[in-house]
């Protein structure tokens, strides 16, 4: 963050006692901790835990999760439940906490979570927003998603530990 939101003055970095360098508007006398959009991932396996549904969009050939937005008053197990059933329309029977990370191209905090769904069938699937969905092994979803990407991180953090 470069310039004030509530004025538009360059921000100056000033030290702030127990946080840091923080920027600073020296017009309003402020100082502006960032502001950053929050967004869900999710790795979502069948109901054996055998398999992991990774997802197509936007006309690309790219292997990746299920991601969405989170909604302003949504907390993110919400959003993961939410997302999960828009795009896909699997209904999450549990969920669990996996790892974040801070995607700068979107200045979006993702927090990406494992989950299990009660079902492998796809006959739901909203093709607004995905182009294809399929099933893959642990091992082929590994060799599938999209490579040097943030989808690849968080399922090599997750297959991994």
């Amino acid at each position: 963050m470069n310039y004030c939101y509530e004025c538009g003055t360059k921000l100056e970095k000033r030290n702030l006692e127990n946080e840091g360098m923080i920027p600073y508007c020296p017009s309003c006398g402020q100082y502006r901790f960032p502001i950053f959009s929050t967004a869900v991932s999710m790795i979502v396996e069948n109901p054996a835990h055998t398999k992991i549904l990774l997802i197509q969009q936007y006309g690309t050939h790219n292997n990746v999760l299920v991601a969405g937005y989170i909604n302003q008053g949504e907390n993110a197990e919400a959003a993961v439940i939410r997302e999960v059933m828009e795009e896909t329309g699997l209904k999450v029977t549990s969920l669990h906490f996996n790892k974040t990370e801070y995607f700068k191209r979107t200045n979006t905090l993702m927090l990406n979570y494992s989950c299990t769904v009660e079902r492998e069938s796809l006959d739901q699937l909203n093709t607004r927003e995905v182009d294809a969905a399929q099933w893959f092994t642990h091992e082929q979803a590994r060799q599938h998603i999209m490579k040097n990407s943030l989808a690849e991180r968080f399922l090599l953090h997750y297959l991994n530990s």
